[in-house]
């Protein structure tokens, strides 16, 4: 457990390292040897100062806790001191808390207004300019007439409870009348003949509907056919298929691409072996050498003639020529070939999708023909229902009249009675919620209240902690005041033989520890405790070493860790040493 701070370039420190262990933990050292600019470096880690060292471009601080490990990057731009990286205390309202009432060095803004006598006000208050309480106000505020209007929606419901009720006892009624009157129309004797022309009626139009729905799938189908018929056969008259057939003109020119291709490879064979006899002089391997003054003679090795070397050569050069001439001849067929390779490509494509077409409007126009007919018999079938429903509509009519005016009462009132009971059923469950909104409302009031009073209230338990502060140091420290205390404006006011006193007339300790103290009761009204884990001490020359030890020893426990600062002579102070003998400081170079 514990903390490790590596520290470069940052405020006196040029380079340095320490460790930090829970409890208290005191920096003993001599002036300028780095011990306000240790602090420094703890405020720049927690992410609320970035003191780079003069004349450096660049700094940094890591500090390493058994959560994790937070860097912070100082960077010199255009005369600016710009900070990045991952501070301990990433929110700003934790930022603003600590700056105030946990960083307490000589540059804390409290126990500078007190030295210099002026107003707390602003600084005791000023971390409730970034709780946003009027914003905070204003979302509760729109939350609560969300839950007024549902309040008033449930006690809408409940008021509407009793007249729906009583629609749903007399609907109730008025359906159980309508069920005896149906039984009743179904005793007469002939109450069978009607049921089974009433079901056949039912049947047939059942019947007539689905016979409706097949024509309308069957019309639909008939025209996406026509549709498709249309276009592929537009298609198929502008196809143009190429009645020339290509092979045979392609296979005869393949034939003498592969004779030149046969014939330049001998030649070629002919001309190399015949050139290496002459280059490499070779000569005598096949044929006699007739030397003489003016060159040499040679039997030619193929036909016997007397030749010389150079007719030789020039024999081998028309060699050469012809087969220059053969092989530029052969890409002439190679291009030839591919022409005719890509035109047969055309016209087969072309066949083959013209037969596709062919294929595809036969099938099409046999498909057609097959759902016209259904179509037509459907169409029949559709008008022998219209038939016979006629018919037995007109058979059954004045009978039915009332059995179907019975029956759609019947429905309508079975629709109306579930309708009207769902409605009550809804009345009930929002009436239901009054309860439970009345006290949503009840609290959101509640914490309006509470952030309308939050000002008063922080202002209060500053000024409680203070006074509860001020009678623990009282009781602690020899003071020449006899009580302090803060005003509803947050103005200092000592006392000393019963009277009030100026603070012109304290000392430098009592000063010291006012400022302290005053900035401690922040610390307890705002709980920066619970957020800020470090409290630091720093310039604290005005205290004695007794009264520096009472100090620490007043401050024990209100952080997980305490680090201050102090001078050699006070070594009888308890807490954890840090030592800075090993670090590089700015002060080193101005020393003796």
């Amino acid at each position: 457990m514990g903390w490790e701070l590596t520290i470069e370039n940052v405020a006196g420190i040029r380079e340095g390292s320490a460790r930090i262990d829970p409890g208290n933990n005191v920096v003993r050292a001599a002036n300028w040897q780095g011990k306000s600019s240790f602090l420094q470096a703890i405020e720049t880690a927690m992410g609320t100062a970035a003191p780079l060292t003069e004349n450096a471009d660049a700094g940094r601080v890591e500090l390493e806790t058994p959560d994790g490990t937070h860097v912070v990057e100082l960077e010199r731009r255009d005369g600016t001191v710009v900070s990045s990286g991952s501070g301990l205390l990433s929110d700003e309202y934790d930022r603003i808390r600590a700056d105030l009432y946990a960083f307490l060095d000589e540059d804390n803004a409290i126990r500078d207004a007190v030295r210099r006598g002026e107003d707390l006000a602003d600084l005791l208050t000023r971390p409730l300019e970034f709780e946003n309480i009027e914003e905070r106000i204003a979302e509760l505020r729109s939350e609560r007439s969300s839950v007024d209007a549902e309040l008033s929606n449930a006690e809408d419901a409940a008021s509407r409870l009793p007249s729906v009720q009583e629609e749903v006892t007399r609907l109730d009624a008025r359906l159980e009348e309508l069920r005896e009157r149906r039984e009743s129309l179904t005793e007469p004797d002939d109450a069978d003949g009607e049921e089974a022309e009433r079901e056949e009626l039912s049947r047939l139009r059942a019947e007539r509907s689905r016979t409706e729905r097949r024509v309308d799938r069957l019309s639909d189908a008939v025209e996406r056919i026509e549709g498709t018929l249309a276009e592929l056969r537009e298609e198929r008259e502008s196809l143009t298929v190429p009645e020339e057939d290509v092979s045979e003109e392609l296979s005869r020119i393949r034939d003498r691409r592969e004779s030149i291709r046969t014939d330049v490879e001998l030649l070629r064979a002919v001309y190399s072996a015949n050139r290496r006899v002459l280059t490499e002089g070779r000569v005598e391997l096949l044929t006699d050498r007739d030397r003489g003054l003016l060159g040499d003679d040679v039997a030619c090795w193929l036909c016997g003639t007397e030749t010389d070397e150079e007719s030789l050569r020039e024999r081998l050069e028309d060699l050469s020529d012809r087969i220059s001439e053969l092989t530029a001849e052969r890409a002439e067929y190679d291009d030839r070939v591919e022409e005719l390779e890509e035109r047969r490509d055309r016209i087969r494509d072309a066949t083959k999708r013209r037969d596709e077409l062919d294929r595809r409007i036969g099938d099409l126009e046999a498909k057609l023909a097959d759902r016209e007919e259904s179509l037509e018999s459907a169409r029949d079938h559709r008008s022998e229902l219209d038939g016979r429903i006629e018919s037995l509509e007109e058979t059954v009519a004045e009978r039915d009249e009332e059995v179907t005016d019975v029956a759609s009462d019947l429905a309508r009132v079975e629709t109306e009675l579930e309708e009207r009971r769902e409605e009550l059923e809804d009345l009930e469950r929002r009436a239901d919620k009054r309860s439970t909104l009345a006290d949503e409302r009840e609290a959101l009031s509640e914490e309006i209240e509470e952030l309308r009073n939050r000002k008063t209230e922080m202002k209060r338990r500053t000024r409680e902690a203070f006074d509860e502060a001020i009678a623990d140091l009282l009781e602690r420290f020899d003071t020449s005041f006899e009580t302090a205390r803060l005003t509803s404006e947050f103005e200092l006011v000592v006392a000393r033989d019963g009277r009030t006193a100026s603070l012109d007339a304290l000392s430098e300790g009592e000063l010291e520890l006012l400022g302290i103290v005053a900035a401690l009761a922040g610390h307890e009204a705002f709980e920066v405790g619970e957020d800020v884990p470090v409290l630091l001490l720093d310039r604290l020359g005005g205290l004695s070493a007794g009264n520096l030890s009472t100090l620490v020893e007043y401050l024990d426990g209100r952080a997980e860790y305490l680090v201050f600062t102090a001078y050699p002579e006070h070594d009888a102070l308890e807490a954890s040493v840090v030592d800075p003998s090993e670090w590089d400081v700015v002060s080193a170079d101005a020393s003796p």
